[in-house]
Protein backbone atom coordinates (compact mmCIF):
# COMPACT_ATOMS: atom_id res chain seq x y z
CA UNK A 1 0.00 0.00 0.00
CA UNK A 2 3.16 2.25 0.12
CA UNK A 3 2.07 3.56 -3.53
CA UNK A 4 -1.18 4.93 -2.10
CA UNK A 5 0.73 7.46 0.50
CA UNK A 6 3.07 8.31 -2.08
CA UNK A 7 2.82 10.16 -4.90
CA UNK A 8 2.30 6.98 -6.16
CA UNK A 9 2.77 7.53 -8.48
CA UNK A 10 12.11 -4.90 -27.52
CA UNK A 11 14.82 -6.19 -28.97
CA UNK A 12 13.33 -5.32 -32.49
CA UNK A 13 12.06 -1.65 -32.21
CA UNK A 14 8.19 -1.55 -32.37
CA UNK A 15 7.05 -1.19 -35.55
CA UNK A 16 3.47 0.19 -37.13
CA UNK A 17 0.44 -1.44 -34.70
CA UNK A 18 2.90 -0.81 -32.04
CA UNK A 19 3.65 -4.19 -32.16
CA UNK A 20 6.63 -5.98 -30.76
CA UNK A 21 8.96 -9.19 -31.12
CA UNK A 22 12.28 -10.13 -29.97
CA UNK A 23 15.09 -12.56 -30.48
CA UNK A 24 15.85 -15.19 -27.83
CA UNK A 25 18.01 -14.51 -25.34
CA UNK A 26 20.35 -16.64 -22.94
CA UNK A 27 19.34 -15.01 -19.99
CA UNK A 28 16.47 -13.00 -18.62
CA UNK A 29 18.38 -10.23 -17.81
CA UNK A 30 20.78 -10.18 -21.24
CA UNK A 31 18.52 -7.78 -23.06
CA UNK A 32 19.38 -4.20 -21.44
CA UNK A 33 16.55 -2.48 -20.54
CA UNK A 34 16.93 0.95 -22.87
CA UNK A 35 13.67 3.00 -21.22
CA UNK A 36 12.31 3.61 -17.80
CA UNK A 37 9.01 4.08 -18.56
CA UNK A 38 8.00 5.37 -14.58
CA UNK A 39 10.30 7.44 -12.56
CA UNK A 40 9.70 10.42 -10.34
CA UNK A 41 11.58 13.34 -9.30
CA UNK A 42 9.64 15.85 -7.01
CA UNK A 43 10.23 19.71 -8.44
CA UNK A 44 11.70 22.19 -5.80
CA UNK A 45 8.17 23.14 -4.68
CA UNK A 46 6.89 19.35 -4.09
CA UNK A 47 10.12 18.84 -2.03
CA UNK A 48 9.40 21.86 0.60
CA UNK A 49 5.67 21.04 0.28
CA UNK A 50 6.27 16.94 0.67
CA UNK A 51 6.70 17.60 4.53
CA UNK A 52 3.54 19.43 5.15
CA UNK A 53 1.53 16.56 3.03
CA UNK A 54 2.98 13.69 5.43
CA UNK A 55 2.31 15.32 8.14
CA UNK A 56 -1.55 15.65 7.19
CA UNK A 57 -1.92 12.28 5.55
CA UNK A 58 -0.93 10.46 8.63
CA UNK A 59 -3.93 9.30 9.26
CA UNK A 60 -3.91 6.98 7.00
CA UNK A 61 0.10 5.61 7.43
CA UNK A 62 3.81 6.94 6.75
CA UNK A 63 5.24 8.43 4.10
CA UNK A 64 7.94 6.14 2.36
CA UNK A 65 11.55 8.47 3.18
CA UNK A 66 12.19 8.50 -0.52
CA UNK A 67 9.21 11.52 -0.51
CA UNK A 68 11.35 13.72 1.57
CA UNK A 69 14.27 12.91 0.62
CA UNK A 70 15.43 15.17 -2.20
CA UNK A 71 16.83 13.78 -5.18
CA UNK A 72 18.44 15.55 -7.85
CA UNK A 73 18.16 15.40 -11.62
CA UNK A 74 21.90 14.05 -11.53
CA UNK A 75 20.96 11.64 -9.23
CA UNK A 76 18.55 10.19 -11.61
CA UNK A 77 21.17 10.02 -14.49
CA UNK A 78 23.84 8.35 -12.39
CA UNK A 79 21.44 5.79 -11.80
CA UNK A 80 20.83 5.56 -15.42
CA UNK A 81 23.99 5.60 -16.32
CA UNK A 82 24.96 2.83 -14.10
CA UNK A 83 22.07 0.76 -15.89
CA UNK A 84 22.63 1.65 -18.59
CA UNK A 85 19.45 3.18 -19.58
CA UNK A 86 19.24 5.56 -22.30
CA UNK A 87 15.51 7.39 -21.52
CA UNK A 88 13.02 7.81 -18.94
CA UNK A 89 9.35 9.24 -18.34
CA UNK A 90 9.78 11.87 -15.70
CA UNK A 91 6.13 11.95 -14.28
CA UNK A 92 5.22 14.48 -12.53
CA UNK A 93 3.99 14.63 -8.94
CA UNK A 94 1.90 17.91 -9.41
CA UNK A 95 -1.34 16.35 -8.25
CA UNK A 96 0.36 16.30 -4.58
CA UNK A 97 -1.02 19.62 -3.65
CA UNK A 98 -4.52 19.15 -4.64
CA UNK A 99 -5.00 15.69 -3.19
CA UNK A 100 -7.91 15.94 -0.97
CA UNK A 101 -6.41 13.02 1.49
CA UNK A 102 -4.56 17.22 2.39
CA UNK A 103 -6.87 18.73 5.09
CA UNK A 104 -6.77 21.69 5.14
CA UNK A 105 -6.15 22.37 1.40
CA UNK A 106 -3.14 24.36 0.75
CA UNK A 107 -4.41 28.24 -0.35
CA UNK A 108 -1.71 28.10 -3.05
CA UNK A 109 -2.23 23.88 -4.38
CA UNK A 110 -2.94 24.79 -7.59
CA UNK A 111 0.48 26.90 -7.85
CA UNK A 112 2.65 24.21 -6.33
CA UNK A 113 0.67 22.10 -8.98
CA UNK A 114 1.81 24.42 -12.25
CA UNK A 115 5.28 24.91 -10.75
CA UNK A 116 5.55 21.37 -10.44
CA UNK A 117 4.48 21.26 -13.92
CA UNK A 118 6.73 23.71 -15.39
CA UNK A 119 9.88 22.68 -13.66
CA UNK A 120 9.23 19.22 -15.05
CA UNK A 121 9.23 20.13 -18.44
CA UNK A 122 11.99 21.88 -18.16
CA UNK A 123 14.02 19.00 -17.28
CA UNK A 124 13.36 17.69 -21.22
CA UNK A 125 14.69 20.96 -21.76
CA UNK A 126 17.97 20.58 -20.13
CA UNK A 127 18.17 16.95 -21.23
CA UNK A 128 16.40 15.89 -24.14
CA UNK A 129 18.41 13.41 -25.20
CA UNK A 130 17.42 11.28 -21.88
CA UNK A 131 14.04 12.93 -20.44
CA UNK A 132 10.83 12.32 -21.55
CA UNK A 133 7.96 14.76 -19.29
CA UNK A 134 4.56 14.00 -18.41
CA UNK A 135 2.57 16.74 -16.80
CA UNK A 136 0.43 15.94 -13.98
CA UNK A 137 -3.34 17.00 -12.94
CA UNK A 138 -5.54 15.86 -10.41
CA UNK A 139 -9.13 15.31 -12.56
CA UNK A 140 -11.19 16.18 -10.62
CA UNK A 141 -9.97 19.75 -9.77
CA UNK A 142 -11.37 23.11 -11.97
CA UNK A 143 -7.67 23.23 -12.34
CA UNK A 144 -7.39 20.01 -14.57
CA UNK A 145 -8.56 21.38 -18.23
CA UNK A 146 -6.71 24.75 -17.78
CA UNK A 147 -3.37 23.16 -17.50
CA UNK A 148 -3.84 20.90 -20.05
CA UNK A 149 -4.32 23.89 -22.39
CA UNK A 150 -1.95 25.70 -21.39
CA UNK A 151 0.51 22.91 -22.71
CA UNK A 152 -1.00 22.01 -25.89
CA UNK A 153 1.42 22.49 -28.38
CA UNK A 154 4.45 22.31 -25.69
CA UNK A 155 6.85 19.88 -27.46
CA UNK A 156 8.98 18.98 -24.37
CA UNK A 157 5.60 17.59 -22.73
CA UNK A 158 5.00 13.83 -24.15
CA UNK A 159 1.88 13.25 -21.68
CA UNK A 160 -0.47 13.33 -18.88
CA UNK A 161 0.15 11.54 -15.54
CA UNK A 162 -2.75 10.95 -13.78
CA UNK A 163 -3.16 9.33 -9.81
CA UNK A 164 -6.41 8.00 -8.74
CA UNK A 165 -5.81 7.12 -5.91
CA UNK A 166 -3.92 10.75 -4.64
CA UNK A 167 -7.19 12.37 -6.53
CA UNK A 168 -9.46 10.94 -4.39
CA UNK A 169 -11.33 9.42 -7.80
CA UNK A 170 -14.07 6.67 -7.46
CA UNK A 171 -14.70 4.86 -10.51
CA UNK A 172 -17.99 3.36 -9.47
CA UNK A 173 -19.42 7.46 -9.18
CA UNK A 174 -20.77 8.94 -12.51
CA UNK A 175 -19.47 12.41 -11.99
CA UNK A 176 -16.24 11.07 -11.59
CA UNK A 177 -15.77 8.70 -14.31
CA UNK A 178 -17.28 12.00 -16.45
CA UNK A 179 -14.57 14.21 -14.89
CA UNK A 180 -11.99 11.88 -15.91
CA UNK A 181 -12.99 10.90 -19.46
CA UNK A 182 -13.07 14.51 -20.21
CA UNK A 183 -9.44 15.22 -19.01
CA UNK A 184 -8.56 11.83 -21.10
CA UNK A 185 -10.53 13.77 -23.90
CA UNK A 186 -8.16 17.11 -23.45
CA UNK A 187 -5.50 14.61 -23.30
CA UNK A 188 -6.37 13.07 -26.86
CA UNK A 189 -6.94 16.82 -28.78
CA UNK A 190 -3.25 17.37 -27.12
CA UNK A 191 -1.92 14.24 -28.57
CA UNK A 192 -0.62 13.29 -25.49
CA UNK A 193 -0.24 9.66 -23.85
CA UNK A 194 -1.64 9.05 -20.56
CA UNK A 195 -0.01 7.13 -17.67
CA UNK A 196 -2.88 6.62 -15.15
CA UNK A 197 -2.03 4.92 -11.56
CA UNK A 198 -5.58 3.51 -12.01
CA UNK A 199 -6.24 1.73 -8.70
CA UNK A 200 -8.40 3.75 -5.97
CA UNK A 201 -8.71 3.99 -2.79
CA UNK A 202 -11.71 1.72 -2.16
CA UNK A 203 -10.73 -1.39 -0.27
CA UNK A 204 -12.68 -3.92 -3.00
CA UNK A 205 -11.53 -1.81 -6.03
CA UNK A 206 -10.63 -4.72 -8.75
CA UNK A 207 -12.47 -5.99 -11.81
CA UNK A 208 -15.76 -3.95 -11.18
CA UNK A 209 -13.63 -0.47 -11.56
CA UNK A 210 -10.84 -1.89 -14.70
CA UNK A 211 -14.85 -2.89 -16.30
CA UNK A 212 -15.81 1.06 -15.72
CA UNK A 213 -12.86 2.29 -16.76
CA UNK A 214 -12.62 0.43 -20.13
CA UNK A 215 -16.56 1.18 -21.04
CA UNK A 216 -16.42 4.81 -20.20
CA UNK A 217 -13.60 6.18 -19.97
CA UNK A 218 -10.66 4.38 -22.09
CA UNK A 219 -12.99 5.63 -25.40
CA UNK A 220 -12.18 8.89 -24.66
CA UNK A 221 -8.39 8.22 -25.33
CA UNK A 222 -9.38 8.03 -28.68
CA UNK A 223 -6.70 5.65 -30.01
CA UNK A 224 -3.85 7.57 -27.94
CA UNK A 225 -1.38 5.45 -26.11
CA UNK A 226 -2.55 4.66 -22.32
CA UNK A 227 -0.04 3.37 -20.15
CA UNK A 228 -1.46 1.50 -17.09
CA UNK A 229 0.82 2.37 -13.75
CA UNK A 230 1.93 -0.68 -11.69
CA UNK A 231 0.26 -3.13 -13.90
CA UNK A 232 -3.29 -1.93 -12.36
CA UNK A 233 -2.23 -2.17 -8.84
CA UNK A 234 -0.56 0.59 -6.32
CA UNK A 235 2.83 -1.45 -6.30
CA UNK A 236 3.05 -5.09 -5.00
CA UNK A 237 0.85 -8.08 -6.02
CA UNK A 238 -2.18 -8.43 -4.08
CA UNK A 239 -6.43 -9.71 -4.68
CA UNK A 240 -6.88 -6.34 -6.00
CA UNK A 241 -4.24 -5.80 -8.57
CA UNK A 242 -4.52 -9.52 -9.69
CA UNK A 243 -8.26 -8.77 -10.14
CA UNK A 244 -8.05 -5.65 -12.00
CA UNK A 245 -5.30 -6.98 -14.34
CA UNK A 246 -7.35 -9.90 -14.69
CA UNK A 247 -10.18 -7.92 -16.10
CA UNK A 248 -8.11 -6.25 -18.54
CA UNK A 249 -6.77 -9.63 -19.78
CA UNK A 250 -10.07 -10.61 -20.40
CA UNK A 251 -11.45 -7.82 -22.42
CA UNK A 252 -8.05 -7.71 -24.36
CA UNK A 253 -8.82 -11.51 -25.35
CA UNK A 254 -12.62 -10.43 -26.27
CA UNK A 255 -11.69 -7.16 -28.53
CA UNK A 256 -7.64 -6.79 -28.98
CA UNK A 257 -8.34 -4.21 -31.21
CA UNK A 258 -9.56 -1.71 -28.56
CA UNK A 259 -6.59 -2.24 -26.57
CA UNK A 260 -3.71 -1.87 -29.56
CA UNK A 261 -2.34 1.23 -27.61
CA UNK A 262 -2.64 0.04 -24.15
CA UNK A 263 0.46 -0.78 -22.35
CA UNK A 264 0.77 -1.93 -18.87
CA UNK A 265 4.35 -1.14 -16.63
CA UNK A 266 5.47 -3.26 -14.15
CA UNK A 267 7.23 -0.53 -11.58
CA UNK A 268 7.27 -1.73 -8.27
CA UNK A 269 4.94 -4.64 -9.01
CA UNK A 270 7.29 -7.03 -6.88
CA UNK A 271 10.10 -7.25 -4.34
CA UNK A 272 12.11 -9.68 -2.68
CA UNK A 273 9.22 -10.46 -0.20
CA UNK A 274 6.95 -11.29 -2.49
CA UNK A 275 5.65 -14.85 -2.87
CA UNK A 276 6.15 -17.40 -5.30
CA UNK A 277 2.45 -18.02 -5.54
CA UNK A 278 2.14 -14.50 -6.32
CA UNK A 279 4.76 -13.82 -8.49
CA UNK A 280 3.42 -16.85 -10.68
CA UNK A 281 -0.10 -15.89 -10.95
CA UNK A 282 0.96 -12.56 -12.54
CA UNK A 283 2.95 -14.15 -15.20
CA UNK A 284 -0.24 -16.25 -16.09
CA UNK A 285 -1.82 -12.68 -16.99
CA UNK A 286 0.97 -11.75 -18.20
CA UNK A 287 1.06 -14.38 -20.80
CA UNK A 288 -2.88 -13.95 -21.31
CA UNK A 289 -2.02 -10.80 -22.44
CA UNK A 290 0.82 -10.61 -24.23
CA UNK A 291 3.86 -9.59 -22.95
CA UNK A 292 3.83 -6.59 -25.79
CA UNK A 293 1.77 -4.76 -23.76
CA UNK A 294 4.16 -4.72 -20.61
CA UNK A 295 6.68 -1.82 -20.34
CA UNK A 296 9.98 -1.88 -17.82
CA UNK A 297 9.23 1.00 -15.13
CA UNK A 298 10.99 0.89 -11.94
CA UNK A 299 8.91 4.10 -9.98
CA UNK A 300 12.51 5.17 -8.93
CA UNK A 301 13.46 6.14 -6.34
CA UNK A 302 10.69 4.85 -4.15
CA UNK A 303 11.88 1.20 -4.81
CA UNK A 304 15.48 2.56 -4.18
CA UNK A 305 17.93 4.01 -5.88
CA UNK A 306 20.10 1.62 -7.71
CA UNK A 307 18.83 0.84 -11.03
CA UNK A 308 21.46 -1.72 -12.11
CA UNK A 309 20.32 -4.01 -9.07
CA UNK A 310 16.53 -3.44 -9.67
CA UNK A 311 16.64 -4.51 -13.50
CA UNK A 312 19.42 -6.67 -12.84
CA UNK A 313 18.39 -8.39 -9.64
CA UNK A 314 14.84 -8.03 -9.01
CA UNK A 315 13.50 -8.28 -12.34
CA UNK A 316 14.28 -11.60 -13.40
CA UNK A 317 13.00 -12.79 -9.75
CA UNK A 318 9.57 -12.65 -12.00
CA UNK A 319 9.45 -16.52 -13.51
CA UNK A 320 9.21 -15.73 -17.40
CA UNK A 321 10.97 -17.18 -20.25
CA UNK A 322 14.12 -15.15 -21.79
CA UNK A 323 12.43 -14.73 -24.77
CA UNK A 324 9.09 -13.01 -22.84
CA UNK A 325 11.77 -11.03 -21.39
CA UNK A 326 13.27 -9.83 -24.15
CA UNK A 327 10.15 -8.40 -25.32
CA UNK A 328 9.51 -6.78 -22.28
CA UNK A 329 12.90 -5.25 -21.52
CA UNK A 330 13.37 -4.05 -25.33
CA UNK A 331 9.18 -2.77 -25.57
CA UNK A 332 9.75 1.10 -26.54
CA UNK A 333 6.14 2.94 -26.21
CA UNK A 334 5.89 5.62 -29.13
CA UNK A 335 5.71 8.58 -26.58
CA UNK A 336 9.32 7.95 -25.91
CA UNK A 337 10.84 8.04 -29.08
Amino acid sequence: MREMFLCSLVVAAVAIGFSATAAEPSSPDSVAVRVDHHVHLNSPAIQAFVPKFCESISRYGKCDAALTTPYSPADLLAAMDKAGIKRALVLSTGYLPESPMMDPQPADAARLMRAANDWTVGLVHAHPDRFRAFIAVDPLRPTALPEIARWKGEPGVAGLKLHLTSSGVDLRKDAHIAALAGVFKAAARAHWAVVVHLRTQRSDYGAADVQRFVKDVLPAAAGMPVQIAHAGGWGGIDKATLSALGAFADDMQADPGKFRNVWFDLSGVWTDKTPAPDKRALVALIRKIGPSHFLAGSDWPYTGTNLADYYGRLYPQLPLTPAEWAVIRGNVVPYVR
